[in-house]
């Protein structure tokens, strides 16, 4: 289904991450006359366009949601790049995550760089991505009281999640460790390291 978002936006509600992932590059890599974002969500992908004819845009966006709801159903589909990033696991809650899961401090590690996980969508910051696929025995809650600054760089699980904080902010995940890696570059194009679809796997520093 595609909504109308405000004036000059329409939400395409997906219904699933994958095909979130699979429209939005099909718009960046054909992007339609006029539009100056796309935000990719869980199940939405927002296109913001002013001043363009929407029934267009509409037509456009409907035909290119079509077109990858047929690749998806038909399993086609190309492999997305894989990023790897050096950590230091030395967090400040590294313990905390292994009691409330109920294993040692290295199995925590063990697991956190034990599979590749799928950027989901970036949010709450710039730079921030949602690191989806987390080993479920490593998905704790949110710290009752977050922190007034976290680190830029530090490596971080909260519910099915793990993120790299890309710059010095206020939060509430549980710290695992830290990595040197520059995950936000505002001199860089794109200035985001990590985009919707790219794998993403933690190593040992």
């Amino acid at each position: 289904m595609i909504r109308a978002a405000g004036e000059h936006g329409l939400l395409v509600e997906t219904g699933s991450l994958e095909l979130s992932h699979r429209l939005d590059a099909a718009l960046r890599a054909g992007r339609p006359e006029g539009v100056v974002e796309i935000v990719p969500g869980p199940e939405t992908v927002l296109v913001v366009a002013p001043g363009v004819d929407q029934a267009r845009l509409l037509a456009r966006v409907e035909e290119l949601a079509g077109r990858e709801r047929a690749k998806a159903a038909g399993g086609a589909g190309e492999e997305q790049p894989l990023v790897t990033i050096p950590v230091v696991y030395d967090g400040a809650d590294l313990d905390s995550v292994a009691a409330l899961a109920g294993i040692s401090a290295d199995e925590v590690v063990a697991r956190h760089t034990g599979r590749e996980l799928v950027v989901g969508w970036l949010g709450f910051a710039p730079g921030f991505a949602y690191l989806t696929g987390l080993d479920p025995v490593l998905e704790t809650p949110r710290l009752d009281t977050p922190r007034t600054s976290v680190p830029a760089g530090s490596v971080a699980v909260a519910g099915p999640y793990s993120a790299v904080y890309p710059s010095a902010s206020p939060g509430g995940w549980r710290l695992l460790g830290r990595t040197a890696t520059r995950v936000w570059d505002v001199t860089a194009e794109p200035p985001s390291l990590f985009r919707p679809g790219m794998r993403v796997r933690f190593e040992p520093a």
